[in-house]
């Protein structure tokens, strides 16, 4: 019988890929989006709101294997709990997550470490949901994408004089391997928190954006920025760094090269 899963956010940089990967197994795939979309090359979409819950029982009835992708800069934790809700009533088989590396280091202890990094206080409440939520499940976290550093990149060479955060190490992964590894997860048994996973390099904050300046023939100074804050310190401490799980192949260089020219 052929598996059916059910991927949230399943039109984003990482969700697409994941669906590809899928439907390649045979799987049968369907994506939960909250733009009506019809359906296309094999995929079954169903227009819900994870942020509301509105829509997303039609699309987790049936599906034995979820794979939660969908993702924000805040209120993950309830997206999460609307989707847990629903799957639980479904009683899914296999509620796979997608977290980030430095969620159970990085302490969110002020409204100055809430504003900068409350990302991750949201993700870790969201695995906390998901691993409460009595179904099986898959929890993996990651680095942050190439995309996200570039956009980064993008705004921040916008202005004369860029300001780097002193003392941060980020260690950039590609999305797509990323997406293979969550297809093997959502396609093998459940397995709770797996080990984590980042790019196969560490860089300075600074000279991420070095890379990305001499890339598009840009020139401006950049400066190092002192942050305040547990959170902040915490970040200079490497606790978003996976440096024993650098399993991921495309460097940020490479990244540069297909993406923005071949000058990195």
């Amino acid at each position: 019988m052929t598996a059916t899963v059910l991927v949230t956010g399943g039109t984003g940089t990482l969700g697409r890929l994941v669906v590809a990967r899928l439907r390649d197994t045979g799987c049968e795939v369907r994506v939960l989006s909250r733009r009506q979309q019809d359906a296309a090359d094999g995929i079954e979409f169903f227009t819900g709101d994870l942020a509301t819950g509105e829509g997303i029982e039609p699309a987790v009835d049936g599906a034995g294997t979820i794979v939660h992708c969908a993702g924000s800069s805040k209120g993950d934790e309830d997206k999460a709990r609307n989707l847990v809700r629903a799957a639980s009533r479904a009683r899914a088989a296999h509620l796979v997550y997608i977290s980030v590396v430095g969620a159970d280091r990085i302490p969110i202890g002020s409204r100055v470490d809430g504003a900068m990094f409350g990302y991750f206080g949201s993700k870790l409440a969201a695995e906390r949901i998901v691993a409460d939520s009595g179904l099986p499940f898959t929890t993996l976290r990651a680095t942050q994408f190439h995309e996200l550093i570039l956009t980064v990149a993008q705004q921040m060479a916008k202005l004369p004089l860029i300001p780097a955060p002193a003392g941060f190490r980020v260690q950039p992964i590609d999305a797509a391997d990323v997406a293979a590894r969550l297809v093997e997860l959502a396609l093998d048994t459940p397995a709770g928190l797996v080990p984590e996973m980042g790019g196969p390099r560490a860089y300075r904050a600074a000279d991420l954006l070095r890379g990305y300046l001499r890339a598009t023939h840009r020139h401006r100074p950049i400066v190092p920025l002192r942050l305040p804050g547990k959170a902040a310190r915490a970040f200079a401490d490497g606790a978003n760094l996976a440096l024993k799980q650098a399993v991921g192949h495309r460097t940020w260089e490479d990244f540069l090269a297909k993406r923005v020219g071949p000058r990195v």
